[in-house]
Order: structure tokens, then sequence, then C-alpha cells
């Protein structure tokens, strides 16, 4: 087993029985003595190019004797009264701030942390992101808008607490069931609670954590260890990834793929991020920071595709969707670097202007706000393009219930990709927003940004079925959204047809906040994907870029866009998956998809078919790892730590005497009793010092008898 050390009980780890007569097999006392917590997630580390962020156990694990806290006075116990330390804390969801972990950040006197989610959401609001979200890798520094660099005008997230940016050196898990939660309480309830002031008597229950992460200090130092690794070493050990992943992007008409629009070729870009964030690993619901603008622009693409003269518009439409944007833009930043290097079909000089949808859901009554960029509206030309497109976003909103104000030149940019592109170029853009300054958005990056948060409801006792089909009033208001940008969308190219007939669709929409927001693995989504790729239909939808690629998201929105803006067309299946081979397919004008296709009526076999669109994915890992300079302040530099494993598991513990009296009885050397600590559940507060000793009714050892 692994090394024990920590603090004053020890590490149980994986330990084998001391071959006595009448030993049980060691995996069966294992299930005896724990209990297993399986639904939790932990805080990881991830590294930049200066430190490192996040949680971490020891490398055996970390142990404590478990405590409540309820409210902040039950702290004084954990901090200074209690007589059993270092304590695992079991954290009641509300008292997860900033000025709670700082307190016990700073003693030595807490192994660990559980934390239960506070149902409802903190009404306070909780986001444990920056006050100034991707400060530095912005358009605005001391060469560009000095005055608004830092949030310096506007502070776009003041709840943030700036927690997932802190380095914790104990390790921090979620839990995500309440029954579990209600055990541990339980066991507290039964063996920990305090009596009269003084401490409890043994046994008591504690809490092991394991998530010990391979990498430290920076990315810097990490990159150079895997480099070092993989150059010297036979068996190389990777300690860090970069986060990476994919864009997601398609255009109104087909262009070639693997070469370059002309010069004189104008296109819009539409745009959005597809990511989120939280405190945990993978816990990243994002329905306002992420979801809402994503799924809007979903549909707006589907209802500007169905225009009836879209293939012969003066100009084209790009749709694009961001991976890793709230890691300092690695998606935009990616995709200006492709540009600039000749690595697009597009080239900077080709964009005509740019939208970016950006938090939508939260509306105030009907107003959405349009930002710009105050320092190139200085820019006469520019200036001139940016007031044709605010005014023509203002005119595709008459007739609908969404009134489009702006923002004003007083202020910057909200934190979007846009700022990425005016880096490279002074490109005329907006910005569209539900806020006109500060979020409205209470629990940016946290795991508070749920369904709930964007108002989405639904009547008590509707099927999956019907759930997913159920137009809810978000869906509606979303859908108007949709509908206002598409027929700006259709204006900007240059469309002279009236636009009423341009509609999103709230039964898309609420079909598409169902699927990303509560329940992946649901009859849509099974139909309009790949055979092969129906494994990634989990059931709680996260949107985390994390290191392995493409993630479910990014999966998932290639897969509605194809569907809502491609054609059925008709190829077997040999033909879809070898489009090289298909006569007149025009491969790099257009992607080709074999998917599920619905179930048959009556029946449990799906009707595949083949899907052709002009969606495509383009990398989404920052330059900083291409140009291998891994300290830049130019791109992003986050990587994700490794590990070996991740669990959490609960058990008792009696007291050092007993410890002592075994270790006599059993003549075991030191390495192996601390490695047996967990049996401490098991053996009688009676236990005799002989060859033999009492059983405790219900254990193991009348087992082994």
């Amino acid at each position: 087993g692994p090394p024990a050390g920590d603090g004053a009980l020890g590490a149980p780890g994986r330990w084998a029985l001391p071959s006595f007569p009448g030993s049980c097999q060691g995996n069966s006392v294992e299930r005896k003595i724990y209990i297993p917590l399986n639904k939790t997630a932990p805080c990881v580390r991830l590294l930049n190019a200066t430190h490192q962020i996040g949680c971490q156990s020891s490398i055996s694990g970390d142990t404590g004797v478990i405590h409540v806290v309820e409210k902040e006075e039950d702290l004084n116990w954990v901090l200074a009264d209690g007589p059993h330390p270092p304590y695992m804390i079991l954290l009641d969801g509300n008292l997860f701030n900033r000025s709670v972990l700082m307190q016990l950040k700073g003693t030595s006197r807490v192994s660990g942390l559980a934390v239960s989610i506070a149902k409802p959401n903190p009404p306070q609001g909780f986001s444990p992101g920056l006050k100034c979200p991707n400060d530095g890798f912005g358009v605005y520094s001391k060469d560009y808008g000095p005055q608004y660099a830092h949030c310096n005008t506007t502070v776009w997230n003041p709840v943030g607490s700036g927690l997932s940016y802190e380095d914790f050196d104990f390790p921090i898990f979620l839990l995500e069931d309440a029954n579990e939660t209600q055990v541990i309480k339980q066991c507290y309830q039964d063996h920990n609670v305090p009596r009269d002031g003084s401490g409890p008597e043994y046994p008591l229950c504690a809490m092991q954590l394991f998530s010990h992460m391979h990498a430290v200090t920076s990315t810097v130092t990490c990159m150079r260890r895997n480099s070092i690794q993989n150059t010297f070493s036979i068996n190389p050990e990777t300690v860090c990834d970069p986060l990476l992943d994919y864009n997601v992007w398609s255009t109104l008409q087909p262009i070639n793929s693997s070469g370059k629009v002309d010069r004189e070729q104008e296109v819009i870009i539409v745009a959005t991020r597809i990511d989120s964030h939280s405190f945990f690993w993978n816990i990243a619901p994002g329905a306002e920071s992420a979801v809402s603008s994503f799924v809007t622009h979903l549909a707006a693409a589907e209802a500007l595709h169905k225009a009836s003269d879209v293939h012969s518009l003066q100009r084209n439409v790009m749709f694009t969707f961001f991976q890793g944007e709230t890691f300092d833009y690695i998606g935009s930043s990616r995709m200006v670097y492709d540009m600039e290097k000749d690595k697009f079909p597009l080239r900077l000089d080709n964009i005509h202007s740019f939208v970016e949808l950006n938090q939508v859901a939260l509306r105030n009554g009907s107003v959405l706000w349009m930002h710009t960029d105050p320092v190139s509206w200085m820019n006469e030309s520019v200036q001139t393009q940016v007031r044709n497109l605010l005014d023509i976003l203002s005119n595709s909103s008459v007739g609908a219930n969404v009134t489009l104000q702006e923002a004003g030149y007083s202020q910057p940019l909200p934190p979007s990709s846009f700022q990425r592109f005016l880096r490279a170029r002074h490109i005329p853009g907006v910005v569209l927003t539900d806020h006109q300054a500060a979020f409205q958005n209470r629990y940016y990056q946290s795991m508070y940004d749920t369904p709930e948060n964007i108002r989405m409801q639904y009547p008590e006792g509707l099927s999956p079925e019907e759930t997913l089909e159920y137009v809810t009033d978000t869906a509606k208001s979303l859908a108007e959204v949709a509908t206002v940008v598409a027929r700006a969308l259709y204006r900007l190219a240059g469309g002279a047809n009236n636009t009423s007939a341009i509609q999103a669709d709230p039964k898309t929409v609420t079909r598409m906040l169902y699927g990303f927001l509560i329940k992946m693995n649901n009859s849509w989504f099974q139909s309009i994907i790949k055979p092969d790729l129906k494994g990634i239909l989990g059931d709680v939808p996260q949107h985390y870029v994390a290191v392995s690629s493409p993630v479910n998201t990014t999966y998932l929105v290639h897969y509605v866009l194809a569907n809502l803006t491609g054609t059925v067309v008709n190829l077997t299946k040999e033909e879809c998956l070898n489009p090289d081979k298909t006569p007149n397919a025009e491969k790099e004008l257009y992607d080709y998809a074999w998917v599920q296709g619905s179930l048959d009526p009556n029946s449990t076999t799906r009707v595949p078919y083949c899907v052709r669109s002009t969606v495509r994915l383009s990398k989404a890992l920052s330059p900083a790892f291409e140009l291998r300079q891994w300290g830049s302040t130019e791109y992003s530099t986050w990587t994700e730590s490794r590990w070996k494993e991740i669990r959490a598991r609960i058990f008792l513990v009696a007291s050092k005497e007993l410890e002592v009296s075994f270790r006599r009885t059993f003549s075991l050397p030191l390495p192996m009793l601390e490695n047996t600590k967990s049996l401490r559940l098991t053996l009688s507060p009676k236990f005799t010092p002989s060859w033999g000793f009492a059983c405790p009714s219900n254990s193991w050892c009348q087992q082994c008898r």
C-alpha cells in the first residue's frame, strides 16, 4: 500500500491483512470497512505560464475526522477547539465562499473539504471566477485603450471571488448526491458530535480523499518535464496536458475548406463560445455563460438557411463556435493565428464585420445591449461601418419582442472572442448581451449556472419525451433573439427581400436547451449523431473544454448545426462514408455524415440517412504550444495536471491506545501497521492482548469465524 503520514490519522490506503489463522480476503474486508462516495467531483490542478491553481491531496490521499460546518461558528471547533485534528470538513454549500476558504487555507488543522450543493442556489450569487475574466488576453492593454485595461472602467463580474484561481494544498470535493451527503452527516451524528463542549469518544467517523496531482509550479515547468521525459525516457510519463479541443464552424454558402477564399470575397462572422467552467472538474453547466448564446446562434443559423435567396447573397456568413474561451480565449486566438499564417480558408482581410452573442438569456424586459469598441470607433471608416451594423440590428428588431439599445462609447467591450480579432485588425463588430455593464449572471463560471438560473421551468409530471418537446418561456425568448440576429445577418449579407419570413423556431430552441442543459441522452440527439458516437450521450451535460478532444459539447454542436443547416442526400452508407469515391460529392465544399436517424415506428430499429453540410472543425489549441512558447503572455498557456486516481470514502477510526495494543499483540512492524489502520473500524474497544480478540457483532471477523 502507499506510505502513510497524514497527520494523526495516517492513510488507510490499499492494504493486505497479515497472515494469521482465520483471516479473510483483503477485498472483502475493504468492502466492509469503507463506504465509497461514488458521486463526487474534485477540484483539480491547472497551470499557466506563471503559477498553479486548484487543489490536490498528498500522494496517499488525505484523511481527517469529519466535522459538519453549517454555520460560520462551527468553524471554531475545526480551527481551535477540536481535540482530533486534522479535520475533514463537510461544508454547507452556502458557506463555500472566499472568506471561509481563506481561513481554512491558513491552518494545518484541516486536511480536506467536502462541499454539499446549496439548494436553492445561493441568493446572493456565487461566482468563483475572476472579477475581470480573461484579463490581459483581450484587446485592451497599455498600447490599446489603456484606460479600459484590467476592468478599470467596468467590473464585469463583481460577484467574482477568484476562488477558482487560488491554489489549495488540500483536496476539495463536491458531493453531487444528496443521499451520500446524508450518509456522511449520519456518520457524523452517530460518532463525532461534540458532547457538552468536549470531544466525542472513539470510534470516530473519518473521511479520506484521493486527488494527488502530478504537475507542479507552472506550465513552463510541467511542459519542460514532459519534454525531458519524451526525449530520454523509454516509458515517458506525461505530467500535464494543454487544454485543447476543436472550434466548430460552417458557412452559409459552401467554400473550399482546403483552399483559400478570394481576397475580394467578404464574410460576416457570427460567433459564440461553447465552453464553461466552475471550481470543480467537469462540473460546468454554463446555462447563461455559454449555452444560452450558442443555442441562440444555432437557431439563427437554421432560420437564415431557410431564406429562399441565401445562395445568391452578396456576402457569405460564417457561423463560428469557439472552444476554450474561458481560459484566455484558446479557440478564437487560434483561429486568428491560423488566419494570419494562411492555415485557414479565410484571411482576416475577408472579414466584413463581426457579430457575437454573449450571455443573452437574462434580459431585463425586452432589452438586448449592443457593445462596441470605443477605441476603433475613433477611426472614421470603422465608425461608419459600425454605425451601419448597429442600424441594421436595430431595424431588424422592429416587430419582435426585442429592444436593441447601444451600451454607449464610454465603456469597453465585455470579455468576448471579438477582442482577439480586434487585437489583429480593426474590424467593425458588435457584441450582444443581456447586460449593459456588469453581468446579469450572478453565477458566472459556477456549478449554479444551471437551467434554473435562466428560468427554465416545466410543468410537473411530463415524461422525458414530453419535456424535450415542451416549449418553455426561455425558449420563446431566445428564439426572439435568434430571429433578430438572423434577419440582421440577412441584411448585412446584402439581402433585399422582406425579412418577416425569417423566423427562428422556438421548438428547435427548446429541444436544444433540454439537450444541452438537462439530458443529452434524448431521442433527438440520438437521431442526429453517428452510430459510433452514441456513447457520448451522458445524462447530465457539462461544457468544460478538458484535454480529450473533441469533448461531448463539440460533437453535439457539430451535429446539431449539421442537422439544422444541412441537407439529407440520397446516398448509400458506403457512399456517404467515402465521399472521395462518390461522383459529384464535392468533398472540398461539403462534409458528409451517416447518422443514426429516428426509431422506426413500433420498432427498435433506426432509419439512418446521410447529411451533407458545410460544418467543419478547426483546432482549438493555443498557439503557445504550437510555438513551444510555454511562458507566453500573448497566448493562453493553460494546462491540466494528470493524476492516477480520484476517489473518496468514509470509515471509522479508533483511539491511539487501541492502535498501540494492536501493534503489541500482533508484533506488526510499523509500516504494516500504518497500512492496516483501517482495521480500527472493526476491532472491539475491549480488545484483549492475546492471540485472539473479541469480535464485534456484524463485523468481518464474525464472518471469518
